[in-house]
């Protein structure tokens, strides 16, 4: 195509959604399956170690920008895949608008430019295609056929301006385009919207400015609509829904406050490590009281100077009579004045050094206020004051000759600490994949919002490119991510093994609530800087994203050797 004829094409306003989508889009996905099986397989050559015959961790770590590159790689292959399908699944209900193909085309046409030029992995961390020994002949894929109509084609400015244009027009709709769930799921999030429009976004920002709990009055509504009984069987007083309905509960309270969403997160946590290690007898104690919000629980894992290092932890337990007697330091804990249950990680046996020395405790213990946070016996905390996430307030805990009973040894056998958590993480990674969406669809709404009633110039500032285009990268960054999550979901709900897609869908999830967040407080301007604006406390809460449940970095590592191992 001529420089001229290019140039027509992108003023041909008939042009601006591609003919045949579906089918384009399932071309482009076989093409960068090709690519990135191609790199993995280059990849593997370089970090394997043919004298052990597995691969090298000490290779790996010196490879480790590429080896993070194929977990990016793979997650927008994955990523596009599930864009693909949903457009096929929309099509095929008579339900694919124009909206829903703008989002998808805009998608496309960026990720495969990623995949050609180079993903970002962070900011100022760009993986190329060379790191991962694709040539610029390896590529060429991407630009010729139909995939190439895409790279071209698929994220012009016109496509964006008319995007822009529909979310203007389209501001009722709940997440700007169907979602492709069915209609229960969709009736969920639009009584969970209600509910966070009434009793959550009104107060949130006062919430955080003056870092308060969420009240009482809100969590004990959030037990009456089932929250967390969600995910639970019936027979434990759950409502047996499944983690895709999680997501969409969890979207939608994190956008009016990360932290309401986050509440639903600690009764995840427990109720998975008590579902998947504990005896018949600790689930028919504990599992109804967390679905009631009769209890509410807090996670203790993370020890000072260990962060993710698990294996390292110091955090004693020693066993006399029929207690236990915990003696250490944990910190980052959330929400535990008002928690009246820890999931306590602690090393049982000394002798152990690893992972299989751990053991996990159902720590009861008396909820506290903010005068007297911790009244039981061998237990103090101090509090770490945050930038944002508040809401539930984060501390470092003091175990010295604290009790808990030897009953509450989850699953009655010691050493099983570790397994029992790992098996948590993909619930976890989902759902906090769910908590980046809502996050990330509050940034999107407030930017919007902001830039339709700004007034510069005699004219609103969406009317300006730069600006429009900001609102559209993010709608469709965040459908994209959002599809990624529900795929995840769905994966659990089926009972498959979903390590490999909860952890994409939390990598991908947290970077797009970030570059949604920063761009929306970009939109602000200086307004945006000051303290009175909600977006201002969006950025500060989509920071953690990318940190807790595996910082970025750890994510991209487990990933990568998932995918490396996948066929070895």
């Amino acid at each position: 195509m001529t420089k001229k004829q290019d140039n027509q094409f992108q003023k041909d306003s008939g042009k601006i959604i591609l003919d045949n989508l579906v089918e384009l889009t399932k071309t482009a996905v076989s093409d960068v399956e090709a690519l990135y099986e191609q790199a993995r397989a280059c990849l593997a050559e370089r970090v394997w170690d043919y004298d052990d015959n597995r691969f090298s961790t000490s290779l790996m770590e010196r490879e480790q920008h590429a080896v993070h590159g194929l977990a990016w790689l793979g997650t927008y292959v994955e990523t596009l895949r599930q864009m693909s399908l949903y457009i096929e699944r929309l099509e095929a209900d008579g339900k694919l608008g124009e909206i829903e193909q703008l989002l998808t085309q805009i998608i496309f046409g960026e990720y495969l430019n990623h995949i050609a030029g180079g993903i970002p992995m962070n900011q100022g961390e760009i993986v190329r295609p060379a790191a991962l020994d694709l040539s610029r002949h390896d590529t060429y894929v991407l630009f010729g056929g139909n995939t190439g109509e895409l790279t071209r084609f698929g994220n012009t400015a016109i496509a964006r301006a008319r995007l822009a244009t529909l979310l203007v027009e389209s501001a009722a709709n709940l997440t700007f385009g169907d979602c492709g769930l069915d209609d229960m799921m969709e009736q969920m999030r639009a009584e969970m919207r209600r509910f966070v429009e009434d009793k959550v976004t009104p107060h949130a920002h006062e919430w955080h400015l003056k870092n308060d709990y969420v009240p009482m009055e809100v969590i004990d509504e959030l037990a009456e609509l089932g929250v967390f009984a969600l995910t639970l069987p019936e027979e434990y007083g759950g409502m047996e829904m499944g983690k895709e309905a999680m997501c969409v509960v969890s979207e939608e309270l994190s956008r009016g406050y990360i932290a309401v969403g986050s509440l639903g997160t600690r009764s995840e946590i427990a109720a998975e490590l008590i579902m998947q290690g504990g005896t018949d007898e600790q689930k028919a104690y504990w599992l109804p009281k967390i679905a009631a919000g009769e209890i509410l629980p807090t996670a203790v894992f993370t020890e000072p100077n260990t962060g993710s290092d698990l294996a390292s932890l110091k955090t004693r337990a020693v066993k006399e009579g029929d207690k236990y007697i915990v003696t250490g330091n944990k910190t980052w804990i959330t929400h535990p004045v008002r928690a009246d249950v820890m999931t306590l990680l602690v090393r049982t046996n000394p002798d152990e050094k690893g992972y299989r020395g751990l053991s996990m405790l159902l720590a009861e213990k008396p909820r506290g206020t903010d005068e007297v946070p911790f009244p039981a016996d061998g237990m103090s905390g101090s509090e770490i004051e945050v930038l944002g996430y508040r809401g539930m307030k984060e501390y470092e805990l003091a175990f010295d000759g604290f009790e808990v009973k030897a009953e509450n040894l989850l699953g009655g056998q010691e050493g099983n600490g570790f397994k029992q958590l790992m098996k948590t993480f993909e619930a976890a990674r989902i759902q906090t994949a769910g908590r980046a969406i809502g996050v990330a669809q509050n940034a999107l709404e407030l930017g919007l919002t902001y830039a339709t009633e700004r007034i510069q110039f005699g004219k609103p500032i969406i009317s300006f490119p730069r600006i429009s285009d900001k609102l559209a990268m993010m709608a469709a960054e965040i459908m994209a991510a959002r599809q990624l999550v529900y795929f995840s979901a769905r994966e659990k709900d089926a009972g498959r093994r979903c390590d490999l897609e909860a952890g994409m869908a939390k990598l991908l999830g947290a970077r797009v609530a970030w570059a949604a967040a920063d761009n929306a407080l970009q939109i602000h301007g200086g307004n945006g800087f000051a303290l009175e604006y909600q977006i201002s406390r969006v950025l500060a809460d989509a920071r953690i994203l990318n940190i807790f449940e595996g910082a970025g970095e750890i994510q991209a590592q487990v990933i990568a050797r998932r995918l490396l191992e996948s066929k070895d």
